[in-house]
């Protein structure tokens, strides 16, 4: 009897556990989202000439080159480094990825479109949300699934470089469908996968690190689908 109290204790304390470790991934997710949408506003209404460049100039290759760099350094950085250096680069993950898209959100408001922004987010953050829940909720391994969506992903990685030189924007647009729903699997296995890891480090400081790992990645997700359906409603848009 006392061991089934015990037990019943012990469920319920990792359970808790369990939860305020998710609730601090998805709110640092959720300010890193907030963050890219605040810097956005910053360059294309009040900094217009840095969006300018980035739009014209080669810069935007290099702010490109400093998001690839990141997404290949920054997992490693994060999980093994301080925990001010792995917030550092996370804020600067989402600053940068605030600078590459200024462009498209430029463009949209000034075609008018700025509903078309809102919809995409609205969008964007309901498939993100049920996708997380059942990522979050299912018993079914999604490790497998996870694999074949993170190879599929490189694909179309490589695909949407090939398109920037043969300019298809109807090829570009299958890439984004495709983008969104590979993505939207790797919602759902991501979300698993940090479910998990908060079993395998426990506390302290690695689970703080793991926190801020999976807060990356999940806004990473958010954001490639983000851009990827806001690209989808301009097509839309420019084909009235």
């Amino acid at each position: 009897m006392q061991q089934n109290y015990m037990e019943r204790a012990y469920d319920a304390s990792l359970n808790q556990g369990l939860r305020q470790y998710m609730l601090k991934v998805y709110n640092l997710m959720m300010a890193g989202v907030a963050m890219t949408a605040a810097t956005t506003y910053l360059v294309t209404v009040s900094m217009p000439e840095i969006m300018v460049m980035i739009a014209t100039t080669p810069l935007k290759w290099v702010v490109f080159a400093a998001m690839l760099g990141m997404g290949f350094f920054a997992p490693s950085v994060i999980q093994s480094r301080s925990i001010a250096m792995a917030q550092g680069i996370f804020w600067a993950y989402t600053v940068l990825m605030a600078l590459l898209i200024s462009p498209m959100i430029g463009f949209a408001l000034q075609i008018n479109a700025g509903m078309d922004i809102v919809r995409a987010f609205l969008i964007t953050s309901i498939m993100f949300a049920g996708l997380s829940i059942y990522g979050y909720t299912t018993k079914k391994d999604l490790s497998g699934m996870g694999k074949f969506l993170m190879m599929a992903a490189i694909g179309l990685f490589a695909m949407m470089i090939v398109n920037i030189f043969i300019g298809s924007s109807g090829f570009g647009n299958m890439i984004s469908v495709a983008v969104i729903l590979v993505f939207a699997g790797l919602t759902a296995y991501e979300t698993q996968q940090i479910k998990e890891s908060y079993f395998q480090v426990g506390g302290g400081d690695d689970a703080t690190r793991m926190a801020i790992f999976g807060a990356y990645v999940l806004y990473g997700s958010f954001m490639t689908i983000f851009i990827h359906m806001l690209n989808l409603f301009l097509a839309m848009r420019g084909e009235e």
